[in-house]
């Protein structure tokens, strides 16, 4: 019997050059392959079947070929799969939080993969499931709830799901006295909605065939979607836009946004008809956000130059920036972050010198108090609120070191009450840890904030593997937060670091700003300055610094790559943005053109595309030797599409000038988060953390306790 189209496992796949060129700004630039990109791809994001053969062919053969080279490991990713699974409470169960008559909360059942929404009577009581993330998704390979709101009155749920990982998400209304879900079904919206205050319809986003947020539309409930009201139609294809409502139910919030400019428009929440008031018209450079207070609007806004933001005020019926009153200052190097609303009190999650803080802001007197923790290195969050005329504060806190705990905080009497602490039933003993901050000198004088967890028993000699792990881009920190995952490197003698480079916010907006667009190459040189810093502080040395990241952290990883690849024993590249200057060139792509304001907008600007051009990881391939490579995709990944890294690693084959492998993992029934299930995506991070283990020869502090490396 004659097999057809069965991947030669044994050749490294070679995917055939096409060549074409593309003249801007009087500069021409070649492609070998560009005909990875399928010019359905729109169609593709609905229904994967309909890839063309020929691409499609391809990415089997990455897969086939990842396969094999990776077949040894099999028993390690199973060792290391079993212990991050040994980490998880499997029938976990949220905090409930309460509203009204009940408490609402989510849990897992053992050997779930997908999360329950339950909820009880308020003060206690069994819990009732209304919805079963596993029974939804038993038909799908892949299933994602998008969100799950209940009715004002708690007779109805508005749930979301998306079967693809393209991110369109189908809306559905469940009646919460039958379970049943009703005959409602509206498609191709942005997974969530907002009921109307009477319960009768909700608010939602509609996306267009580019993906793109451009309408708010009305649903009456029972009507058929077709004739839905137009609320708000956005023709700018730069903004994003999302609808929200308010824990008094008097407004709904239409939020209209780029990564620098921002825009509200409002609308009674009992007028499904009406024209939303506008709040303040964009401006380019200001931002702001809106929380309701009662009879005010709390407004948190970087306007009139208030670079790290401030909070000011606004009557409701008189929202206009001309009625802005100032009630929190803006002070330098205080960035803040969120607000969250009380009748008596608001709330600010704010950072400053690198380190999360929440203060409590006493409305009637002005008075200000900060819940206070200890640690080199944490994590916050606010928990968010069902109610308004409320006491209690929920949030969370965890470190490197620290479980995440779940507070209930009394903003009056200041009593702090632990509600959770995370569970690791595989055992964990804080006190094994070292979680340190550091401050990584810079050429240019910066201070770059790096955070590292280590065993107590790691010697710093020089010796020990590291993982290092960078993002950098749109203001995104990533936090010092608790994650067991990462156990299963450090018990076997790796330091694990994270980069606070440039791009993200960890020392305010400035630190921001001075990382993206013709500043973009900060991020890089900090990551690399990390790195030797690393190396100089002993913590490791440059061949067993495996670095890794994702999406706009993939870029980071595909330029470092580029730059200093001998500084680096092996990389991972996860969903990774790296063919930068061509997706800044293709404005049907679903986010380009709200991205133009974080990368430079190529089409329009000659100095914008020769700044991507000069460190876009694609465009920067040359013959050199390259450390080993681990490259992972979605094939309904709408943020970073999939032939991004396909042509990314077909170039680095063609090109570099070692023998060190390069693997291309994608998953051709997921997107850009990866496998939907809880444990589907713990195999996923076994994966990578083999292929660090592997690629540095890692050795087992404690033979005892892991007998595989």
């Amino acid at each position: 019997m004659t097999k057809k189209n069965t991947p030669n496992v044994a050749q490294v796949p070679a995917p055939e050059r096409r060549r074409i060129e593309d003249k801007r700004h009087g500069i021409t630039r070649h492609d070998d392959y560009s005909w990875l990109r399928d010019d359905n791809w729109q169609e593709v994001f609905r229904d994967p079947a309909t890839l063309d053969a020929d691409i499609r062919a391809h990415l089997e053969q990455e897969n086939a070929y990842q396969l094999a080279l990776t077949a040894s490991d099999k028993a390690l990713r199973e060792t290391l799969f079993e212990e991050m699974k040994g980490r998880i409470k499997e029938d976990d169960t949220s905090v409930p939080m309460k509203h009204g008559p009940y408490a609402y909360g989510t849990s897992f059942k053992k050997g779930g993969q997908q999360p329950r929404f339950f909820r009880t009577e308020r003060d206690g009581g069994s819990q009732r499931i209304y919805l079963d993330g596993d029974v939804e998704a038993e038909a799908s390979p892949y299933f994602q709830i998008g969100g799950a709101a209940h009715s004002n009155a708690h007779d109805k749920l508005l749930w979301s799901f998306d079967d693809k990982g393209s991110e369109f998400y189908t809306l559905r209304v469940r009646d919460l006295k039958s379970g049943s879900d009703l005959d409602d079904l509206v498609t191709n919206t942005g997974g969530s909605g907002v009921w109307n205050k009477d319960g009768s319809g909700f608010f939602y986003t509609l996306l267009d065939d580019n993906h793109r947020p451009s309408k708010i539309l009305f649903h009456s409930q029972g009507a058929d979607p077709e004739n839905d009201t137009m609320i708000h139609h956005e023709t700018d294809p730069g903004y994003f836009m999302n609808v929200q409502g308010s824990r008094l139910n008097d407004w709904i919030f239409i939020s209209i946004h780029d990564h620098e400019t921002s825009e509200y428009r409002l609308l009674r929440s009992d007028d499904m008809g009406g024209d939303p008031v506008l709040v303040a018209e964009r401006e380019t450079g200001t931002l702001y956000d809106l929380e309701e207070g009662g009879d005010v609007f709390f407004i948190l806004t970087n306007a009139d130059g208030a670079k790290d933001f401030k909070i000011m005020t606004a009557p409701t019926d008189r929202p206009g920036r001309d009625n802005w009153q100032e009630l929190v200052g803006h002070e330098p190097g205080r960035l803040i972050l969120s607000i969250l609303a009380f009748e008596r009190f608001l709330v600010r999650l704010e950072r400053q010198d690198g380190l999360p803080r929440i203060v409590v802001h006493e409305r009637a007197t002005g008075n200000e108090h900060t819940i206070a923790f200890d640690e080199e290195a944490y994590s916050l969050g606010l928990g968010g609120a069902l109610e308004y005329d409320t006491d209690m504060l929920r949030f969370s806190y965890s470190s490197m070191t620290t479980p995440a705990q779940v507070y209930d905080y009394d903003m009056k009497t200041r009593e702090r009450v632990l509600l959770k602490t995370q569970e690791v039933p595989s055992g964990h003993d804080a006190s094994d840890y070292v979680t340190r901050r550091l401050m990584a000198p810079s050429a240019d004088g910066e201070l770059v904030p790096v955070t590292v967890l280590y065993h107590r028993e790691t010697g710093l000699d020089g010796t020990a593997p590291c993982l290092l792990y960078g993002y950098g881009s749109y203001g995104i920190s990533i936090p010092a937060s608790f994650n067991t995952n990462c156990l299963s490197l450090v018990d076997r003698g790796f330091v694990y670091a994270i980069a606070h480079v440039r791009g993200g916010n960890d020392k305010g907006y400035a630190w921001y700003e001075d990382g993206k667009r013709e500043k973009k190459t900060n991020s890089f040189q900090d990551f690399i300055t990390v790195a030797r810093y690393l190396v100089q502080q002993e913590f490791t040395q440059h061949d067993r610094i495996v670095c890794q990241g994702g999406s706009a952290g993939g870029m980071l990883m595909g330029a470092v790559a580029n730059m200093t690849p001998e500084l680096f024993g092996g990389i991972i590249a996860e969903v990774p943005f790296v063919d930068v200057l061509t997706t800044m060139l293709d404005d049907t792509l679903p986010l380009t053109p709200p991205e133009w304001p974080e990368w430079g907008n190529p089409i329009e600007s000659k100095d914008d595309y020769l700044n991507i051009a000069a460190y876009s990881p694609y465009d920067n391939i040359k013959a050199q030797d390259y450390p080993p490579i681990l490259a992972v995709a979605g094939l309904t990944d709408p943020r970073v599409t999939y032939w991004e890294p396909a042509k990314w690693v077909a170039k680095l084959r063609a090109l570099k000038t070692d023998a060190n492998p390069i693997l291309f993992k994608i998953n051709m029934e997921a997107g850009h988060a990866g496998a939907s299930g809880r444990f589907s995506r713990l195999e996923e991070v076994a994966y990578s953390y083999a292929f660090a283990l592997r690629t540095v020869e890692a050795k087992s502090i404690s033979t005892a306790r892991h007998t595989t490396v």
